[in-house]
């Protein structure tokens, strides 16, 4: 087997070793590489297990509650300071409504420029869409004597042909 397909399996066969594939255990026995990843992985999750959480001072919540109205009621630094901060925090001016406001906006006029930018665009009639065909015909109208001269040699060719064909 590959080692970088055994290494996607190989939380499963720590978690659960008796429903991993009899080719994966296989391999990580044989394969020095694989073995080493998985004890370095079952150590980190004995680890994980033996680790106990910390005892939470009894004043941990109040505390963080004062700082956070220290925070609040602090005066800010410097204008944009202030200005951040009573769109942060105001109570009277909220940010959502504002910019979902400035976003509609934004789209109808996007939408309005782009609808008048399609609509100015002249659509072609089917006089411009053949306007090609005909500037073709009104040069060979203006090529009237290339014309008598064909039809002068057609002439000459057919009599010929039928001078030929009567001998």
């Amino acid at each position: 087997m590959i080692c970088r397909k055994v290494k996607a399996s190989l939380p499963d066969l720590l978690l659960a070793p008796e429903s991993a594939p009899a080719e994966v255990r296989a391999h990580v026995e044989s394969c020095a590489e694989c073995g080493r990843e998985l004890k370095e992985l079952q150590a980190t999750m004995a680890l994980m297990d033996a680790w106990e959480t910390p005892e939470i001072s009894p004043w941990f919540d109040g505390r963080l509650e004062a700082r956070l109205e220290d925070e609040r009621t602090a005066a800010p630094a410097g204008f944009l300071e202030r200005l951040r901060a009573r769109w942060t925090f105001g109570e009277k001016l909220s940010v959502r409504p504002l910019a979902a406001a400035t976003l509609a906006l934004m789209i109808a006029v996007g939408g309005g420029v782009y609808e008048g930018v399609i609509t100015q665009q002249p659509v072609p009639t089917p006089s411009q869409a053949a306007s090609p065909v005909i500037r073709d015909l009104q040069s060979l109208d203006e090529n009237a004597q290339v014309f008598q001269e064909l039809n002068s040699m057609d002439q000459q060719q057919d009599a010929g042909d039928n001078g030929g064909s009567s001998l």
